[in-house]
């Protein structure tokens, strides 16, 4: 599947400097989005960043996105309005100078995350969408909703389940 926004720049044409980009989701773009996330809808979408050249034909994509979206509350259903606020920093190498497995490895969480170059393009549309992907709620909840709990214990009840059984074994014995 390819990522929603085809938000790509091609490195020939990155100034040397860099430069600092401002995108706005379209209403095209945004029920796209909606739908890859599954979520109700995505009324907003915007990202701001920077891409500029590191040397050895390397860029830097670095910025925030900022989303607001609709989804389903997990217990009710009712639309849950979210607002989502991330940073992305990301390094983009050509193909070759990619490291290999069994390299020396630098410490994960010291070091930028680190992705191809592929077809001369730097895809930020793609970086930017699985940002916001792993930024999303997973169990969205409306305010005041709970789950109702079947164990609820009523002690007029008559116990039932794989335990009643062994429960009046030991109350007997």
């Amino acid at each position: 599947m390819s990522a929603p926004l085809h938000w790509s720049y091609r490195t020939t044409e990155i100034p040397e400097p860099g430069f600092r980009e401002r995108r706005t989701a379209t209403s095209a773009e945004r029920a796209t989005v909606a739908a890859a996330l599954e979520v109700v809808s995505c009324e907003a979408l915007m990202a701001d960043f920077t891409i500029r050249a590191t040397g050895q034909g390397c860029y830097r994509l670095a910025g925030k996105l900022e989303a607001q979206l609709t989804q389903s509350c997990v217990v009710t259903l009712d639309p849950v309005a979210q607002h989502v606020e991330a940073t992305f920093d990301v390094e983009f190498w050509p193909p070759m100078s990619m490291p290999r497995p069994g390299e020396e490895e630098v410490e994960a969480l010291s070091a930028a995350e680190i992705e191809p170059i592929e077809h001369g393009m730097i895809d930020a549309g793609r970086i930017v969408f699985e940002t916001l992907s792993a930024s999303v709620d997973p169990y969205p909840r409306k305010p005041g909703a709970e789950f109702q709990s079947d164990a609820i214990e009523d002690s007029s009840a008559p116990a039932t389940g794989p335990f009643a059984a062994l429960k009046k074994l030991k109350d007997h014995g």
